[in-house]
């Protein structure tokens, strides 16, 4: 702390407004701070998503990775990724009446874009 002022009484200036709380009011000050710093993060992953987020979820419902990356590239031609991919070939699965490996598979081959975009009312981004 060569250069840097020291003021001894900056912790307890900057604590008045604290002293007077419970443990369960410092606590739920805490976090409601915490909710604060972190509510932009978790609204920014909730409206955001990645080809590498959207090719692990369609992973995970049991494409491989070589159709997963197939059905992420259609989604993006399509204008389709802030839906997800997954979301994508689930609905499609309930509007054709497919198991979900079929409906993804038939995105794969360009079959049922058109349906995909309706269902979405016209205006899909």
């Amino acid at each position: 702390m060569d250069n840097q002022k020291y003021r001894p009484d900056d912790y307890l200036t900057k604590r008045k407004h604290l002293e007077n709380l419970s443990d369960e009011e410092l606590k739920a000050y805490f976090w409601r701070l915490a909710e604060e710093i972190v509510s932009p993060l978790v609204d920014l992953a909730y409206h955001h998503t990645s080809p590498a987020i959207e090719r692990s979820v369609l992973l995970r419902m049991g494409f491989s990775s070589i159709e997963a990356k197939q059905i992420v590239q259609k989604t993006i031609e399509h204008d389709l990724l802030g839906k997800g991919a997954g979301h994508v070939v689930y609905r499609y699965s309930k509007l054709a009446r497919l198991p979900l490996r079929e409906a993804g598979l038939a995105l794969m081959e360009n079959q049922g874009w058109d349906l995909i975009k309706q269902s979405f009312g016209g205006r899909h981004a």
